[in-house]
């Protein structure tokens, strides 16, 4: 009589992964959207008050512009190298170190994205002010002892948590969100380059001199050098997180070929949009007058002196498009970082959970818009700017002097794409930032300083997590 058969076992589920579904054109529209939010419409005001030369504040952004290109360029050698979540935390724990990627992870997220999207956020309050006049950072709702809380963090509060959710329902419905966004955005900034063209009621004397060192009201305060830092460290904020896809490269398709293409795309795309909107603020309002303009809102301004009231209002649609779209893409790739901190056990172990329906990180995306909602009620938009660069700026020379450790230290690894002009490229990029690094400091030492001390914080912190994975 033959053995009754038994059951075979059951498999065990396997445990929800991340998805690959961003194509080439999903990991571009990210790369500009995340860049693409509320500086450039902002900070060229801003920068006026550092610097009363057009041709020295044009060259700022057009440096600012081959710099994030050459940062891009490194980027994809090491994002095709090493497709992973976590991109830039990737990098640095195999340059230098577990401690050097948690040390960046952990300042990612307290202050460099984070403190990107309470800053975007805020600024998309304050032009919902545009049309809300009841909404601003002026507008406090309550005060207790130095705590300040207006209408602005309230608005901006509410962004926060629904992009979060947002991104917590499906990494599709984050892109596809993205890609509208995106276009939307450059199609506004276009439509002013067309404008100013078109009604002509600006002045190609506005340019000049190109060549000076007229300093403004900032500048006089702290001298030349630490006057073109601290005008810098605002255009490098406006080009921020343009390494943003790298953090989501384990659900990038083909990220071999798609990410140093992607980072090469976005990084011009975006280099062009901004030189072309600073020139066309230079054209319609002269520098003496742009360090003056209400709250900073350099891009309503000249559009109103292109087509009158009709313009501010455009221009108000057209920067509450680019914040929302800046702040979902910043909120879409951010917490992949801390997904993978916490998959190395260098991180609360919840935040590496897959969401079971939505194949999203749905705790680490989490835990990032709750760091960005508490950096909302910390400071101002500005305040928030110079805390972001400084930091971000840093972690983003010590990645390019990772890309040539890793030239020697892993040779033999297989690099489907190499950075072009190495090591010249990478090793400018070092070389001018590091002066930015020197003064930014001098310039806001407050907020540089704040930075530096929540990277410090982050030591006791590895350590913690060091011994508890072991």
């Amino acid at each position: 009589m033959a053995a009754p058969r038994t059951a075979p076992a059951e498999a065990a589920p396997a445990e929800p992964a991340l998805v690959r579904g961003l194509g080439l054109f999903d990991a571009t529209t990210i790369i500009v959207g995340s860049v693409i939010g509320s500086g450039i419409f902002f900070a060229p005001a801003i920068m006026a008050g550092y610097l009363q030369t057009p041709g020295l504040l044009l060259g700022l952004w057009i440096l600012g512009g081959l710099l994030t290109l050459f940062g891009a360029l490194s980027y994809g050698e090491m994002a095709a190298a090493l497709p992973r979540a976590g991109g830039q935390y990737v990098f640095l724990s195999e340059a230098f170190g577990p401690l050097w990627g948690f040390l960046y992870g952990w300042t990612f997220l307290l202050a460099i994205n984070t403190g990107f999207v309470a800053a975007v956020s805020v600024a998309f309050a304050k032009n919902l002010g545009f049309f809300l006049p009841g909404i601003g950072e002026a507008n406090v709702l309550f005060a207790v002892g130095g705590f300040v809380f207006s209408t602005a963090q309230a608005v901006a509060l509410v962004v926060i948590v629904a992009l979060t959710w947002l991104n917590v329902t499906g990494l599709r419905t984050g892109a596809l969100v993205q890609n509208v966004f995106t276009v939307a955005k450059v199609a506004a900034v276009a439509a002013l380059v067309v404008l100013a063209i078109a009604t002509g009621r600006g002045a190609t004397a506005n340019f000049t001199p190109v060549f000076g060192v007229a300093l403004g009201v900032e500048g006089l305060k702290v001298g030349l050098l630490a006057a073109l830092a601290g005008a810098m460290a605002k255009a490098l904020f406006a080009y921020d997180a343009w390494n943003s896809i790298t953090f989501a490269a384990e659900e990038v398709k083909d990220p071999a070929r798609n990410l140093p293409r992607a980072l090469l795309l976005g990084t011009l795309g975006v280099a062009a949009v901004y030189c072309s909107a600073v020139a066309v603020y230079l054209y319609m309002v002269p520098i003496g007058e742009m360090a003056t303009v209400r709250e900073s809102r350099i891009a309503t301004e000249a559009a109103v002196r292109m087509i009158g009231p009709a313009g501010g209002a455009f221009v108000a649609v057209a920067i509450l498009v680019s914040t929302l779209g800046c702040v979902n893409g910043l909120t879409l790739a951010g917490p992949r970082l801390v997904f993978a901190m916490a998959r190395d056990g260098l991180f609360f172990r919840a935040a590496e959970r897959v969401h079971p329906v939505y194949r999203t990180p749905a705790v680490a995306i989490a835990l990032h818009g709750l760091a960005a909602a508490l950096l909302t009620l910390t400071g101002t938009y500005t305040q928030l700017l110079t805390l972001t660069a400084f930091s971000s700026l840093l972690f983003n020379v010590l990645t390019i002097v990772g890309l040539f450790v890793l030239r020697v230290k892993q040779g033999d690894l297989h690099r489907p794409y190499r950075v072009w002009g190495y090591p010249v490229l990478p090793a400018l990029y070092v070389l001018v930032s590091a002066f930015f690094l020197v003064y930014i400091p001098v310039a806001d030492p407050r907020n540089a300083g704040l930075g530096l001390g929540i990277t410090a914080l982050g030591l006791p912190a590895y350590l913690y997590w060091r011994r508890a994975r072991a």
